[in-house]
This record gives C-alpha cells, structure tokens and sequence, in this order.
C-alpha cells in the first residue's frame, strides 16, 4: 500500500514519529536554556508528538478552527514548535512576532494579521496587551503554560481551504512602501522546504541516520521555521535552536551538540574570523554550512580553518523553496558571491527596467518561477489585505524579486545588490521608508531620508540624512535613543549626518540613488555621528 504524502505540517511529523519515535526532535544546549529559564536537555519525537497532541485538544475544545490564527512570541523556545505543531493540526495558522519589536510595531502587527490569541512569555506579555488595545482588538494575551480561553469574536479570518493550501503561518517581511506585508504561507510552503532540504544532495546532502542541525537564527524568519525545522523533520533529525549568536560560545555549543549541520548569515564567518585560531577549530563534527552573505574575501579563508564547506544560498520569504539557487556543488566558485546554477525544476530571467532579458554578465532584475506546473507552488499564497501587491509582484506570471545579479555563460548566478530600497543588517531586512516614517515623528525633524551604507560585520548600516533646526551630536544621541523606544533596535540609525536639503526629485520625492551616494561620501567624515554604540536590544 503507497503511503500517502503528508499535506500539513503536522501530519509530515506524524509520519516521522512513526518511523523515528525514540530519536532526538529538539535540543536545548545549557547556555540557551539559562537565558530562557527552561531545563535544558532534549525532547524525543514521541514526547514531542504527545505533547503537541494534548495541546490541540485543549486548543480544540476551546473552539479554535481552520481559519483562525494565534500571533506567538515565544523567541526560540521548543514552546514554539509544540504549539505551531498542535494549533497547524487544527488548521489553525501562527503569526510569529519578533522580539525586537516594539509596541508600535506590534499595534501594526496585532491589527494588521487579527488574530484570535495571543501567546507569549510573561515579560512580553502586559506590552502585547497595550498594542491590542492601541489596535482596537479585544484579544487574550496568555503564557505558553496556561489554559486556553475562548477565541475572540470574529476569530475566523484567513481562507478556510484543505490540506496542503490551508494557511500554516503569517510572516511579515520588509517592504518599500511602508509598513511590513504579511506573506500567507500554507502548508505546501514549508512541506517542499523540507521535500527540496532532503533532496538537493551534493554538499548539503542530508541522511536519514540522525542529522543534528543547530542554528542561531531566529525562528519568527523563514530560515529556522522553514529550512531548518521542515529538513529536520524531513529527515528524521534533531534541530538545535540556540537562543541567538553567540561567537564566544558557538564552537563549544556546535562540539558538544554534536551539530552535523549549521545554519548561518553573512555576519556570522566575519565575527568567527576575528578570534584567535585555536587547536579545536576543526575539532567538530559538522559536514557543511548552510547559508547566505559570506564576506567573499573570507569565504576560502573559512572553510579552511574550519574545514566547514559553507553552500551560499539564494531564497525569500516569499519564494521559500518554490525558487531557491544554492550553491550546493563540489565545483561551485568559492569567494566569487556566487549563488551557484539554478536547478531545474525552477526558471529564472533576468530583465532590464524594461522587462526585456538582458545579455550574459549583466546585471538585471531575477524573476523566478516554478519550471512546470502551477509557476507559484512552494511560493507564499499572497501578501494579506494588499491584492495590489500580490498582482505587482506577480506581473507578467513571474514573480519579482527586487533582486539585482548578473549570470555567467556557464549557468552560475552572482549576486549584485538589491533593487529594492531594503537595508540588510545582520540578515534583517529593512524598509527605509519604514524607519523615515518613524523618524519624522520625533520633534527635532524636520525631514530624513534613510539609505543603507557598507557596514565591514553586518553588511549593511542603517544611515540617517536629517534636517533639523538643532544639528548637535546630542540632537543625534537623543533621536537614536528615542528611536529604540519606537522600533525594533535594529532599525535605529547607526549613522545620523545633519544636512541642509534632502536630494528630490521634481515631484518631491526622495532621489534615493543619489542620497545613498550621499551618505557613503559622509560616512568617514567629521559630519556624521556614529549612534551603532547605543544600538542595543531593549530589556522589556
């Protein structure tokens, strides 16, 4: 008899528990289980599926249903899991809050998704309340441990559909005009992440003999939610979700693991690079490294001393694996920022301005899709309340990735730069016009434009261009310091220069070309002031 393909995400687990019971599902390594408050240890699959499962009966008689959706801060917790796992039985959708968010962004969040619920550790838990309120929404704010209340009124909002095209989960990403859109992913969206993981071989190659995945990387982003969790559960596998990234300790949580497999970001190599060699770099059991935005120049470097082969990686959030380049082969090019060849079961162009093709070695606009069949599956199902963005990013029948590379006569994708006005700091994206927005909330602006400018650890910097009638290094001090209060600590300005005009346009428009042209001319000069010493993450 053919087993049948799982169609959500819990019923994939289901069948890995089947076939793997006993084996390690989730490890919580000491350090993250001191910064949490929890035990540290592991979680079996078979105590896992059992705790998802009572869960969802207290979820279910409580009255949720496909439809609904529960918003969870719940940083890198196995609550997280556990619960995405009980509610993605029901039917029921997760919308994952950052923890750097501040009220602000969450009264936008809360409003924007509408969920029914909202669970999330106790320190988090009176701010939720308030952005709930400021949203207009009478919503329950309850800890991961507590008795399930009654869904708010109204809870049903997203499309109730079956099986795999339910929505699984709600993740707002960076956009250019504003706030964040909230991409709807169903359950095809992270079945294929764990389906493309398991099969994509070559130095990435997955077995089904117990791999351990540790990764620092937060699980409210596609990257941990998707890749990680999904290729382990694929696989049968461990994930090791840390709490964040640690360079002090990362070798010593990667040893005593046991990681096969890692997960990183751009800024992650650099920071390893800076300490001192040691005996035990090579002294691990990992086979390869799995990610985005390596410093090319320190990419051969890497892998030598730590004898980690590092697969450089190209998705979205809203392409998940529907469209991912990886360089995943024993000729890729080391150092080059190249993505590697683009598989076959999806097609890529790369467009002008105009939408026409450009020539071999030319820079241009990836557009993507699926090679056969439904060009959009694996993709995200649209943005939430914004159909007009969906139809603009789906022009034509390819979607558009703001994306800018060049590809080589060969086959081999580079990345270029983003098209897109997106700051990209530390694997975060960025919308400047978000951060203006708040910006000009605060008295002492008079108008700011915001760009991105290199930052040697981070990738990108966020870099401020303020009017002001008080152009002081304190001024300065004060605007970042406020801007914490306002938003996520990541999104305050690391750079803030006093200038007389912004660069418009004719319509009064920002020239967002020639301000970035602007910002990286003042970045080492007497007139801009460095704020990246007060950027750090706020304590609730």
């Amino acid at each position: 008899m053919t087993k049948m393909p799982p169609e959500t995400v819990f019923a994939a687990f289901e069948q890995t528990t089947l076939r793997w019971s006993e084996r390690d599902f989730l490890t919580v390594m000491p350090d993250t289980a001191a910064v949490y408050g929890i035990p540290a240890g592991t979680i079996s699959y078979h105590t896992a599926y059992q705790e998802s499962l009572t869960r969802a009966e207290a979820f279910d008689a409580a009255g949720y249903r496909r439809g609904m959706r529960v918003a969870v801060l719940l940083e890198n917790r196995p609550d997280y899991f556990l619960i995405w796992l009980a509610l993605n039985r029901l039917g029921v959708s997760v919308v994952p809050i950052n923890p750097d968010l501040r009220q602000s962004e969450q009264t936008y969040l809360i409003g924007h998704s509408e969920p029914a619920l909202v669970i999330a550790i106790p320190a988090r838990q009176e701010e939720l309340r308030k952005a709930a309120t400021s949203a207009g929404l009478s919503v329950d704010v309850i800890g991961p441990g507590d008795s399930i209340p009654v869904p708010k009124g109204g809870g049903v909002v997203a499309d109730v559909l079956d099986g795999e095209a339910q929505e699984a989960a709600l993740l707002y990403t960076s956009g250019t005009t504003g706030h964040p859109k909230g991409c709807v992913l169903p359950n095809t969206y992270f079945l294929l992440a764990g389906e493309w993981y398991r099969n994509v071989g070559g130095l990435a190659d997955l077995s089904e003999t117990g791999e351990r995945m540790i990764t620092p990387l937060p699980v409210f982003h596609m990257n941990a939610m998707a890749y990680s969790f999904m290729a382990m559960v694929a696989v049968g596998g461990c994930l090791i979700a840390l709490d964040r990234f640690h360079p002090a300790t990362w070798w010593s949580d990667v040893r005593n693991s046991g990681a096969t497999c890692l997960h990183y970001l751009g800024v992650m190599p650099t920071m390893l690079m800076r300490a001192p060699p040691s005996p035990k770099d090579q002294t691990h059991s990992v086979r390869f490294g799995f990610g985005a935005g390596i410093d090319p120049k320190l990419h051969q470097a890497f892998e030598t001393r730590f004898a980690i082969p590092l697969v450089e990686a190209w998705a979205m959030t809203e392409t998940g694996a529907g469209a991912v380049i990886a360089a995943n082969t024993r000729d890729r090019l080391i150092g080059q920022s190249s993505l590697g060849t683009p598989a076959p079961d999806i097609t890529c162009k790369i467009v002008n301005e105009a939408g026409q093709e450009v020539p071999h070695d030319t820079p241009g606009e990836l557009w993507v899709r699926r090679a056969k069949g439904d060009p959009k599956y694996g993709f995200f199902s649209h943005y939430y309340k914004n159909p007009q963005a969906t139809y603009e990013a789906w022009e034509g029948g390819w979607f558009h990735t703001g994306d800018l590379v060049r590809q080589s006569p060969k086959g081999d994708i580079f990345f270029v730069d983003r098209k897109k006005n997106v700051i990209r700091r530390s694997g975060e994206n960025i919308a400047a016009v978000e951060v203006e927005s708040v910006l000009m909330r605060h008295p002492d602006i008079k108008a700011v434009g915001v760009t991105a400018v290199p930052d040697p650890i981070r990738g990108d910097e966020v870099f401020a261009c303020i009017v002001s009638d008080s152009p002081t290094k304190d001024t300065a001090h004060a605007i970042t310091a406020w801007c914490l209060q306002e938003m996520a600590y990541y999104k305050a300005p690391g750079f803030i220069a006093f200038v007389d005009a912004l660069p418009l346009t004719p319509t009064q428009k920002i020239q967002r070309a020639e301000l970035k042209t602007r910002a990286c001319a003042l970045l080492n000069t007497p007139e801009t002031i460095n704020t990246g010493h007060l950027k750090k993450r706020q304590v609730a």
